[in-house]
């Protein structure tokens, strides 16, 4: 009974360390109102095990690290307006802390400060210019006050990835999501960065105050309304141009669009924040690896020192993913296997087996050389999966080769016949005797002696 106690005890406490470890998390703040205007997003964080910390983002006692060590593994910046951050918070430090594995989830608005702009631009993205904000004469929302600033955006808008905005909230009968904010622009030659929401083929992005004499920046469906950067390190930044996008109004907010008259009873603004707020967080999409083996067909074990050219092989990799706090087998039908020396010699589709591994099988190439086992899974949504195991392939030993070649037997019959000639010359020549002479005359030269 106790050892059935212990054994869930410790189980339960590896689930949580998987969090734990992720779980302390900076806020910065314009004010400290928004914490009670977006008490909804934040209290879901809390209940998902996060330890949130308030500050105001130009506060002067603020520390990202001490004595060389990170105090926190993600930072919330829901600060449109600061111009500089305070302490010891800057673009510099922010910028080296995804560098060194650090996740971030900034939303902006129309008035957004010169922090916010600089951040993004190291990011991959662009925030339109002050007071610009995304129109949409045709799909609004009927509270907007007039400038159709308050658009709606349906569902399908929202990228192709399940791991990034939930599996359900890109359905085509979903609520359409309620934004009121500024438009950003993706650097195109970025592939890093992703595109999360757009807005639709009607909206623009430009100041509703003023008469349109120069062509927008972002129009139709380049306008990004949130993206994202997944750095090679696979560090995670989130970007939103909408700040109210996270606010207990837009979750509650019955939502109808002005010109179709089409009702939702609430937008679908809280179910996507908190899919992208499980993303950027590291709770939703992580892969790892979870054992690595190879070895000879028929054989449990790799050889002690090295494969032989044209052994066959199996390959096998166990992949896990961390779903609800827990890590669980990955299934997928697109991982590839790749057998290189300086290029690929054999690249193969690994197949899943009932255990929940993935297994590849094929015949080593006749070259031999130093080689490596690698699996390279990279796909939107999922952090980058790299694993290689490095081998060696020997040639064939003298005696493992075999006694005759099929393919040189016309060489063997060249040999032998060779031979075989060689012997019936000699013994020919050896011992044929040529027939006694005969003169011209007639007479032999023993008869010419007589006389």
């Amino acid at each position: 009974m106790w050892k059935i106690v212990l054994i869930a005890f410790l189980a339960i406490n590896h689930c949580n360390a998987v969090l734990e470890a992720d779980a302390n998390t900076l806020v910065l703040l314009d004010n400290l109102a928004i914490r009670e205007t977006h008490s909804i997003f934040f209290k879901s964080l809390q209940d998902r095990g996060f330890k949130l910390t308030y500050k105001l983002a130009d506060d002067s006692g603020l520390l990202l690290s001490r004595y060389g060590e990170y105090l926190y593994k993600n930072v919330i910046i829901f600060a449109p307006s600061v111009e500089e951050f305070g302490g010891d918070i800057s673009v510099e430090r922010l910028a080296q802390f995804v560098d060194d594995g650090g996740n971030v989830l900034v939303a902006g608005s129309e008035k957004s400060g010169d922090a916010l702009r600089e951040f993004a631009s190291e990011c991959g993205f662009e925030l339109d210019e002050e007071n610009a904000a995304v129109i949409d004469h045709l799909h609004y929302d009927v509270s907007d006050a007039g400038d159709h600033t308050t658009i709606l955006t349906s569902a399908q808008n929202l990228i192709d990835a399940a791991s990034v905005v939930g599996q359900n909230n890109r359905k085509s009968d979903a609520a359409p999501l309620l934004y009121r904010g500024t438009g950003l622009i993706a650097d195109k030659e970025n592939p890093l960065v992703l595109k999360l929401l757009t807005a639709e083929s009607s909206a623009y992005s430009y100041k509703p105050d003023s008469s349109i004499s120069d062509y927008p920046h972002a129009v139709g469906r380049n306008t990004l309304l949130i993206a994202a950067l997944q750095a090679r390190n696979n560090a995670r930044v989130v970007f939103s141009g909408s700040l109210q996008f996270f606010a207990d109004d837009a979750f509650t907010q019955a939502v109808q669009y002005a010109q179709s008259g089409v009702f939702h009873k609430q937008a679908g603004n809280q179910a996507v924040a908190e899919a992208i707020s499980q993303w950027v967080f590291g709770e939703s999409g992580r892969l790892r690896v979870a054992s690595v083996q190879h070895n000879k067909e028929g054989e449990k074990n790799p050889p002690e020192q090295a494969y032989t050219i044209t052994d066959p092989v199996v390959y096998t990799i166990a992949i896990e993913e961390l779903v609800s706090g827990k890590w669980q087998p990955f299934r997928a039908n697109d991982i590839q296997l790749e057998f290189v020396r300086i290029d690929p010699f054999v690249r193969t589709f690994l197949k899943q087996t009932k255990g929940g591994s993935y297994e590849g099988k094929f015949k080593i190439p006749d070259v031999y050389g130093v080689y490596q086992f690698k699996v390279d899974y990279d796909r939107v949504g999922y952090t980058h999966l790299y694993s290689t195991t490095q081998v060696s392939v020997r040639p064939l030993e003298h005696t493992q080769y075999e006694r005759f070649i099929p393919s040189a037997f016309p060489y063997y019959t060249s040999a032998f016949s060779m031979m075989i000639g060689l012997f019936v010359f000699s013994f020919v020549f050896l011992h044929f005797k040529d027939e006694a002479g005969v003169s011209a005359g007639g007479k032999s030269k023993d008869e010419k002696k007589t006389q």
